[in-house]
């Protein structure tokens, strides 16, 4: 079940301090038709966006309580996300 949403402002507050702020979204979400060793790169390539961020505990719980389904979030892919929703349903 889904957390009621909290007002715009709240809800996106924390990522004032993202470390990925301004940058392209292409860098976290996956392009069509990209393969498996790709993936895993530009995957990898996220996590390292995401290892300095101050913000990554928001992050990655933002994405867990709202079942995110794309991209990489708190230096978690979806299947990550999916296999602890799957453990620990919120």
């Amino acid at each position: 079940m889904r957390k009621p949403y909290k007002p715009l402002l709240q809800q996106w507050a924390w990522q004032q301090s993202a470390a990925c702020r301004g940058m392209d979204a292409t860098h976290f979400h996956s392009p069509r038709g990209e393969h498996r060793k790709a993936r895993r790169e530009r995957e990898a390539r996220a996590r390292q966006v995401c290892a300095s961020c101050p913000v990554l505990a928001s992050c990655a719980e933002f994405a867990l309580d709202y079942r995110e389904p794309h991209g990489v979030w708190g230096e978690l892919s979806e299947r990550e996300r999916g296999e602890l929703a799957r453990r620990s349903p919120r």
